[in-house]
C-alpha cells in the first residue's frame, strides 16, 4: 500500500491551501488504495482573506490549524515529514500556496521559499521520489528545482515566470498532467484554467494514478 504526503497551507483558496484541490487529492489518494499523511507549516499565514467579499481581514491565522479543518484534525507540523516514510509527496495548490508556501503572489519570479518546504521538496526529490503538483503549486517546484518540465496549463505570464526559474513549460488543458519521469516531478494545472469542480476531480484522479503508474 503507497503512502503519499500532501503538504497544505491553510483552509481557502485565497488565503491558504484550494479546497477543492486539497479534498479531491486525497479523495484520488484513497480511491486507489493508498494512505495519506497531511502535513502543514506550523507558522503564521501571509494574511487572511473573507472570501465572501474578497478582502484583507485584519487577522492573524496558523497554516497548521486553519490546514486541520481540511483535515479533520489529522495533521502534522512539517518539520516532521520524512521522505523516507513516504512513496510520493503532493503540494494541492490556491492563492495561499503562493503567499504562505514561498512568496511569488508578492514577489514574482524572485520570490522566497519557506525553509521548511524547500527543505521537503528538496529531499524528497534526491531520493527520486515523485513529487505532484496542482495548480499554481507546480511553481513552486520551479522555484526550487528549476531545471524540470511542469505545466500551468497556458497562463503566459505564469509560463515566462517558470522559464525565467530555469523550467522548462508544456501547455495543457484542465484534466492533463504532464509527467517528467526523469526528474519524477507530475504536474497539472486545475484552477489556473476556467475549471469545473468535476474538472479538478478528474484532474487530481489524473495525477495520482500517474504517480503510481511511475513508482
Amino acid at each position: 500500500m503507497k503512502k503519499f504526503a500532501v503538504i497544505l497551507n491553510g483552509c481557502g483558496q485565497l488565503d491558504g491551501s484550494e479546497i477543492h484541490e486539497a479534498v479531491l487529492t486525497l479523495l484520488a489518494i484513497d480511491k486507489k488504495d493508498c494512505l495519506y499523511t497531511i502535513f502543514a507549516p506550523n507558522v503564521p499565514q501571509y494574511q487572511v482573506i473573507n472570501h465572501l467579499t474578497r478582502e484583507p481581514m485584519d487577522e492573524t491565522r496558523n497554516m497548521l490549524v486553519e490546514a486541520a479543518r481540511i483535515a479533520r484534525g489529522d495533521i502534522h507540523d512539517i518539520e516532521e515529514y520524512n521522505p523516507a516514510d513516504f512513496d510520493a509527496l503532493v503540494l494541492p495548490g490556491g492563492n495561499g500556496t503562493a503567499k504562505n508556501l514561498f512568496t511569488y503572489a508578492i514577489d514574482g519570479v524572485n520570490a522566497k521559499v519557506l525553509d521548511s518546504v524547500r527543505k521537503a521538496i528538496v529531499e524528497t526529490h534526491n531520493l527520486h521520489k515523485p513529487i505532484g503538483a496542482l495548480c499554481i503549486a507546480p511553481v513552486l517546484l520551479a522555484k526550487v528545482l528549476g531545471n524540470i518540465t511542469v505545466t500551468v496549463g497556458m497562463h503566459v505570464g505564469t509560463i515566462k515566470d517558470v522559464e525565467k526559474m530555469g523550467a522548462a513549460h508544456v501547455n495543457t488543458q484542465q484534466t492533463e498532467v504532464i509527467a517528467d519521469k526523469q526528474n519524477m516531478i507530475f504536474t497539472t494545472p486545475c484552477y489556473m484554467l476556467p475549471a469545473t469542480i468535476s474538472d479538478i476531480a478528474e484532474s487530481a484522479d489524473n495525477l495520482i494514478e500517474t504517480i503510481l503508474d511511475n513508482i
